[in-house]
């Protein structure tokens, strides 16, 4: 099958709401064919232009965990400047999971504020990712863990999160405690009709619906909506969702042969030595750093409780840089980490550390972040090692910002959101770079990631 050709220039814009997210969206996309860059900040005309293939344009944000007046603040220029990349779709990314609350990363307050800017008389809202284990059907949310699909509202995690916790599966209602934007399920039934739902769509809109979320199960769904988002766009469309807006879209194009099948993916190559930093103290985490110990990662503390003050945090950088020169110097690979999961005796020393610091915890934990990418930028500049991982999501975007990454584009596949990049610095050299979540990940994601990434069996 042959379908009308793709606009020349730029396809879609977005935003994502936190860093991985981001992130997971051009993965999508470089690894589906269409060339992506995703931007650490609102980009200048001159970072732009370093980028003339690019089909996709991205700005990681973190919106998702700051409240609605932050975002009156913060959002406005995102958008400003997405409309200004005059693609026909926009993409306001967030979590599968659909994180968020009226109170924090209010999914609907950033549409409130998105609809002055671009005027979009719909807007589909695509949570699910089949791929990666997200569904919705009749409306409700879906997902995966530990090998058993859970509505979300019941999801081990989500359904306990310790901020934005779900107790709500149906999408559109979920969102209607945001905004005052009428929205409304297309489902399966609509979705698989003769039609593929382009009947039920009509309805929708002419009932004044706005908020559309889709049904979506599997790939055939996927080529459906993504069908419906792209014929239905007018001259530009918001949408909002997870990474399955470009799973949908890539289906939908690649179905009727306007993007060419993706070539295979490979790694990267292998490389003697990393070095990778972290700032997370999940279990997960936890258990990658045993799995690093076991197969040639030296370890260094960096003892997070320094950063209470300017001058026990320089001394403390200073001295986990000195030993982490030791450990590449015997030949091992290096991680340096301010702790060993959430019983380590590191953690509690540090929030003492903070409570009598006067620090807020936020500003404290973007310290760690700080600290750590100005270790991981001295290293890389001491030693002439290229490649690197930085684990924690907040120390991620922290610590990149540290090492002077403008943009990073995909190089090799690991897991969803945390892809092996090349991470594009202003006036230095291109760095191999890895940014993952503490939650994300196998036992032995750091030396996949010194192996080169690359897809498994």
């Amino acid at each position: 099958m042959t379908g009308p050709a793709l606009p020349d220039g730029r396809l879609l814009a977005w935003y994502g709401d936190d860093f991985t997210g981001s992130a997971a969206v051009m993965e999508v996309l470089s690894f589906g064919g269409l060339e992506a860059v995703l931007f650490l900040d609102v980009p200048t005309p001159e970072q732009l232009a370093a980028f003339p293939k690019a089909r996709a344009v991205g700005i990681a944000g973190v919106a998702r965990s700051q409240p609605p007046s932050w975002m009156d603040v913060h959002l406005p220029p995102v958008f400003a400047a997405l409309a200004d990349m005059q693609a026909p779709l926009v993409h306001y990314k967030v979590c599968s999971t659909l994180d968020s609350s009226p109170a924090i990363g209010s999914i609907g307050h950033a549409l409130d504020l998105a609809e002055t800017v671009f005027g979009s008389t719909w807007i589909p809202t695509l949570i699910a990712a089949p791929p990666i284990g997200r569904y919705q059907a009749f409306g409700q949310l879906f997902a995966a863990a530990e090998g058993t699909v859970h509505r979300i509202d019941r999801h081990p995690v989500m359904s306990r999160h310790p901020v934005t916790p779900m107790h709500e599966s149906d999408v559109a209602r979920h969102l209607a405690l945001q905004t005052a934007l009428p929205g409304a399920c297309l489902d399966l039934l609509a979705l698989r009709s003769p039609d593929g739902g382009a009947a039920a769509l009509r309805s929708l809109r002419a009932a004044g619906t706005r908020i559309v979320t889709f049904d979506t199960i599997d790939y055939s769904d996927l080529a459906a909506v993504g069908r419906l988002i792209w014929e239905q766009r007018g001259e530009r469309v918001l949408a909002v969702g997870s990474q399955g807006v470009e799973y949908a879209l890539l289906t939908y194009w690649q179905q009727v042969g306007a993007v060419p099948p993706p070539v295979p993916l490979a790694s990267a190559g292998s490389v003697s030595q990393i070095v990778a930093v972290s700032g997370s103290v999940s279990a997960t985490t936890a258990a990658q750093i045993e799995w690093s110990a076991r197969h040639g990662f030296g370890l260094v503390a960096f003892d997070a409780a320094a950063v209470a003050s300017d001058p026990a945090m320089a001394a403390a950088i200073d001295s986990a840089v000195q030993q982490a020169k030791a450990t590449l110097d015997s030949g091992q690979s290096v991680l340096v980490h301010s702790a060993r999961g959430p019983e380590d005796p590191a953690v509690a020393e540090y929030r003492a550390a903070i409570s009598a610091s006067g620090f807020e915890l936020a500003e404290a934990n973007a310290r760690i972040g700080q600290a750590l990418g100005r270790i991981l930028d001295r290293l890389l500049s001491e030693t002439g090692i290229g490649r690197a991982v930085i684990s924690g999501g907040d120390t991620s975007g922290h610590a990149a910002l540290q090492l002077g990454v403008e943009a990073l584009t995909a190089l090799a596949p690991t897991i969803s959101g945390a892809a092996l990049c090349t991470a594009h610095r202003a006036g230095r050299p291109p760095l191999e770079l890895a940014l993952k979540g503490g939650q994300m990940g196998t036992p032995d994601y750091f030396g996949w990631i010194r192996d080169g990434g690359g897809p498994r069996p």
